[in-house]
């Protein structure tokens, strides 16, 4: 059987893949799995249920309120928030878990289910099977004053704005910036918290309907965000995804900042005012070659984990690192979030522009990207790609060739059935044309 849930959480298309009785039981399962003994017969368990606002988020997170509640759990309905809103609130409302209905920068017709433990954390992949196994259950069902109760939670979002103020204090006066909501779920706290800090705020994609969330906006759509920051003669642009659990960033002249960029600049700001644990960034083996060597010249250390930000979570907790996260712009600051946070991350990044008076294009030069080409091979056995030897060997040879000048990284997809080929080079042509060659002998050696 395949496993439920995903990388982050369980996803697929809304009310084919991910239906309401299928939040429902989930639901329950989790209540089970996370409440303990509230949920039979101890304290009352509670959780905090918040949603992006795609319009299959408002039965779907009604079948997770009721699931809850159907098993004794007292929720809070925070509505339409980031999902950093809904990990923070868990914690702050020391609610047994969080519920968060997002597909994140997918399509509108699709969402997921993201769940949190107490203290705002995700799940790790043991309470995740734990949870898959529970689903279905025979189990009995209180009732009375036994079931739980459903809230409405509106001022969940002013405590998470609050929250972000404490975070990030410095004011922002003078600065304009255009955000990019993606019509999603910053659409209203995202600009509110910047406006309270002083800057002057132009937002785009910032008109939700339930059916135009990522749609030509948003961190995978930077075209609308370059042309308004040139146009309006901003500062400096972010675009959010449809959850808001991670940005990308745009300079004055519409050049992207990617997260590696990112990361690059707030590990400087943090080394330089001795806020980095350790001296330590965490990154995935998805950053760029470019980033390492940045960091290597100012003084951090760099420490690499699997691609996906629960690896990069796991490896700050375990050894208390402030900083981590991944070209995307999925950014953890530990310090603040148990989680990605795409408005804390902007947030912080604009405090750098101001009380430095370096513009943002300046600040990202810390480092320099290497030209780097993703091949996506389909039709291939992805479970051999690290043990089949002509595959090896084509690895080798080409790391051979390149030298100190690039690098090569071949893996399998964690949500769809092919392998991924990345290459790096100092041209990207030799980029290119590496990837190419690998991609074929991928494809050739691992045909189903």
């Amino acid at each position: 059987m395949a496993r439920l849930f995903g990388t982050d959480g369980v996803r697929g298309l809304a009310n084919k893949d991910i239906t309401a009785e299928l939040a429902m039981d989930l639901s329950v399962a989790v209540a089970h799995e996370l409440g303990g003994q509230s949920v039979f017969g101890g304290a009352r368990a509670s959780a905090v249920v918040g949603r992006d606002p795609r319009a299959s988020g408002e039965f779907l997170s009604s079948a997770v309120m009721a699931g809850l509640a159907s098993a004794g759990v007292d929720v809070l309905d925070a509505g339409v928030l980031p999902t950093p809103a809904i990990a923070y609130l868990t914690q702050r409302m020391n609610a047994e878990m969080g519920a968060m209905l997002s597909a994140s920068h997918n399509a509108m017709p699709d969402n997921g289910l993201k769940f949190f433990a107490r203290g705002g954390h995700k799940l790790a992949d043991e309470i995740e099977d734990r949870i898959s196994d529970r689903v279905g259950d025979e189990w009995e069902r209180p009732t009375g004053a036994a079931v739980g109760r459903i809230r409405p939670f509106p001022e969940g979002a002013e405590f998470y704005m609050s929250h972000l103020q404490q975070a990030v204090p410095g004011r922002l006066d003078g600065l304009r910036i255009v955000l990019d909501a993606a019509h999603g779920a910053a659409s209203h706290v995202g600009p509110e918290v910047f406006r309270r800090a002083g800057a002057t705020v132009d937002l785009i994609g910032g008109e939700p309907d339930g059916l135009n969330i990522n749609d030509g906006y948003g961190s995978t759509h930077l075209g609308r965000l370059q042309e308004a920051v040139r146009l309006r003669g901003a500062d400096m642009g972010v675009a959010f995804d449809g959850d808001a659990d991670r940005c990308l960033a745009v300079d004055a002249r519409g050049g992207q900042v990617d997260g590696d960029q990112i990361m690059a600049i707030l590990a400087v700001s943090m080394h330089e005012g001795g806020r980095l644990r350790d001296d330590t960034l965490v990154a995935t083996v998805m950053s760029n070659l470019g980033l390492l060597q940045a960091m290597e010249r100012e003084g951090v250390r760099v420490v690499q984990t699997a691609v996906g930000d629960r690896y990069v979570l796991e490896e700050m907790r375990s050894h208390g690192y402030s900083l981590g996260g991944e070209q995307s712009g999925h950014v953890i600051m530990l310090d603040h979030g148990t989680t990605g946070d795409g408005v804390l991350t902007a947030l912080s990044l604009a405090q750098r522009v101001v009380s430095s008076g370096r513009p943002l294009q300046e600040l990202a030069a810390v480092m320099t990207r290497l030209p780097q080409v993703l091949v996506n091979v389909r039709g291939v056995d992805k479970d051999r790609v690290g043990s089949d030897a002509g595959v090896l060997d084509a690895v080798a040879a080409v790391e051979a060739e390149l030298g100190s000048s690039g690098r090569v990284l071949l893996r399998k997809s964690g949500t769809e059935p092919l392998v991924r080929v990345m290459v790096e080079a100092d041209a990207q042509e030799r980029a290119q044309g590496y990837a190419d060659r690998l991609a074929g002998v991928v494809s050739e050696r691992l045909a189903l």
